[in-house]
């Protein structure tokens, strides 16, 4: 029950208790029904009983007359009787004692009471109004259940608003940043949805002034970079010359990572797919190494990727780099087929799950040079591409592998 929508939940109570309404009237009727009979029939024995017992067929008028009025009976004159008798109505009762024969049948609605007492024959027409409570409970029923229908329709376009706001907040999870909750009224469902489209212009506040001081910083670190980068060529060559260079360096790959994370992070951004072959791709990869490109063996067969090439080429040097720096031997091995792509370098096991890796500025050891950035970019773009990363060691070996969901 907790996993179904409020609108199916409200259905399927809705229709059970419809369906416990009517079966209730179903058998209430039914039972009613027989009550009733039970109760027409006893009153016809005690009717027919006492007539017979008391020998009242040979009464006089007046004392039959009052009789007839207290029962409400009416005597069938013998013609009218004859012609009931030919008509043969349905028999629903039928008994014989010592006092005479008892007979009740009914005929078009009405029920007759036939008495037979030594030869003579008395035939009475029970003129005593139906109870009609069946009636009025049918009727009872039937307008519960309007007052019941008017009810469900209330609720169901009560809680109706809730699935346009459903579909407006996927979308906003799927990265429209434009959605506008529509929404307007006082209720509850109102105020939420007020609450949520105040948090949009919130989020989307604080994604703008993010994007745009992050691009202003890789900004304004580039100009001092270059401009140092440039008067470093200009001091003699040494250790420290080296240093600097390498520092300016490393700054540089910092803000180049960082857009990278900047790019992948927002919420408008989709790749572009298209189909590329694996080696052309993984060459792309191992020339974005520059100086390590000798320390990667490939083995790939010729396969076609449907995919988004620069980004893939992005994730397979961020794991062939995090390979070579962490490897016992600075080399790594890249395999490749239909279903995944293997990246294997040898050392120790991670001390950390997978997952610990997977946030940015995290490493397995803090004095290597990385930033911790790589595994993160890597899972983000296997995200973006609908492809999954996996971890396990081997065989002495590391093994980072991208599962290709190809469709």
């Amino acid at each position: 029950m907790k996993n179904i929508s409020v609108s199916v939940f409200i259905n399927i109570l809705f229709s059970l208790v419809l369906t416990l309404i009517l079966t209730a009237l179903f058998l209430f009727i039914q039972v009613d029904k027989e009550q009733q009979k039970k109760e027409e029939l006893n009153r016809h024995k005690l009717i027919a009983n006492f007539l017979l017992s008391t020998a009242q067929l040979n009464a006089n008028k007046e004392d039959l007359e009052t009789f007839y009025k207290t029962f409400n009976l009416r005597p069938v004159s013998n013609n009218e009787r004859r012609l009931l008798e030919l008509t043969k109505g349905k028999i629903i009762f039928e008994s014989e004692s010592i006092y005479g024969r008892l007979q009740i049948f009914t005929l078009e609605k009405n029920q007759y009471i036939s008495l037979q007492r030594y030869g003579f024959t008395l035939m009475l027409q029970d003129k005593l109004e139906r109870d009609n409570r069946i009636q009025t409970i049918i009727l009872a029923t039937i307008l519960i259940t309007i007052l019941f229908s008017f009810l469900y329709v209330g609720i169901y376009r009560k809680i109706s608003p809730l699935k346009k706001l459903n579909k407006q907040i996927e979308e906003f999870a799927n990265g429209n940043m434009n959605i506008k909750i529509t929404q307007k009224s006082n209720d509850e469902i109102g105020k939420i949805a007020q609450s949520f489209d105040n948090a949009i212009q919130h989020i989307r506040t604080l994604l703008e002034s993010k994007n745009l001081f992050m691009r202003n910083m890789m900004h304004e670190l580039k100009t001092p970079i270059t401009r140092g980068r440039i008067a470093i060529e200009m001091v003699e060559d040494g250790t420290a010359k080296e240093v600097l260079i390498r520092a300016f360096e490393r700054m540089n790959e910092l803000i180049d990572e960082l857009a990278h994370v900047e790019r992948l992070t927002t919420q408008g951004f989709h790749p572009h797919l298209n189909e590329a072959n694996i080696n052309d791709i993984i060459g792309e990869s191992i020339s974005l190494l520059l100086g390590n490109r000798e320390k990667v063996t490939v083995q790939t067969e010729n396969e076609l990727l449907k995919t988004d090439p620069k980004l893939l080429s992005l994730a397979i040097k961020n794991l062939l780099d995090n390979a070579i720096k962490y490897s016992e031997d600075k080399k790594a091995t890249i395999i490749t087929n239909k279903e995944s792509i293997k990246v294997l370098s040898k050392g120790k096991s991670l001390e950390h799950s997978l997952e610990y890796y997977l946030e940015p500025f995290t490493q397995e050891e803090k004095r290597n040079s990385g930033f911790g950035l790589g595994l993160y970019i890597v899972n983000n773009i296997a995200q973006r591409l609908g492809y999954i990363l996996h971890y396990y060691h081997k065989d002495d070996y590391n093994i980072f592998e991208l599962k290709l969901n190809q469709l």
